[in-house]
């Protein structure tokens, strides 16, 4: 019997695993709601009881995983967004077929509108290759470029700034290492926005 979790594909789709926890009694209509605003057309989605997989090009895992973050955001409430990008991981094949899509984006023009400042932090894994740590910091000096405010914390970078910055920081790093030949990339990304807490990290603001 074959083992689906030893099974080598080429395809390069991306995917991202992910969740988004609104800080309130009214989380169901906050992610309803969300839902319905954003049109997930050009990616393949899968929902459980413990988070939602989006997958296709690059591109329409970030326009989405954005929008619906956005506009959960926008309600004013507390939300957190919690993901896993990925993509060249061996045994993922399933929803090849939305790797046709074309480039436009279908969230974008929307999500424009949505001014949110956030707090974040992301964590990134080129697999495969054995100069990971430059490759990592090289990436780290690149969001530096970004619109967004960039500081240590131990085992991540913190992200402070537009919500859309943010995502399209995070969008370009991932774009980079697609370029840059690694094989297997995961990033992982923690985003909060509304927040009650204070900032508390060790910068130069």
């Amino acid at each position: 019997m074959n083992n689906p979790f030893h099974t080598c594909h080429n395809s390069r789709i991306a995917g991202c695993d992910f969740a988004i926890y609104p800080m309130t009694d009214q989380f169901v209509d906050v992610i309803t709601t969300a839902l319905k605003e954003v049109d997930t057309s050009k990616v393949w989605v899968k929902t459980t009881d413990v988070g939602t997989c989006v997958r296709g090009k690059i591109t329409h895992v970030f326009d989405v995983t954005k929008a619906l973050f956005l506009h959960a955001a926008q309600t004013g409430y507390h939300v957190v967004f919690s993901g896993t990008y990925s993509i060249g991981c061996p045994g993922d094949s399933d929803g090849d077929v939305f790797l046709a899509e074309d480039d436009r984006r279908l969230n974008e023009a929307e999500s424009k509108k949505i001014k949110q400042e956030v707090a974040g932090k992301f964590s990134l894994y080129p697999l495969g290759g054995g100069d990971y740590m430059n490759l990592i910091y090289d990436q780290i000096e690149a969001m530096k470029k970004q619109n967004i405010r960039v500081s240590s914390i131990h085992y991540a970078t913190r992200l402070d700034g537009d919500g859309k910055d943010v995502f399209n920081g995070l969008e370009q790093v991932f774009v980079h290492m697609e370029h840059n030949g690694s094989s297997h990339t995961v990033m992982t990304t923690t985003i909060s926005a509304n927040s009650p807490s204070k900032k508390d990290v060790n910068s130069d603001d």
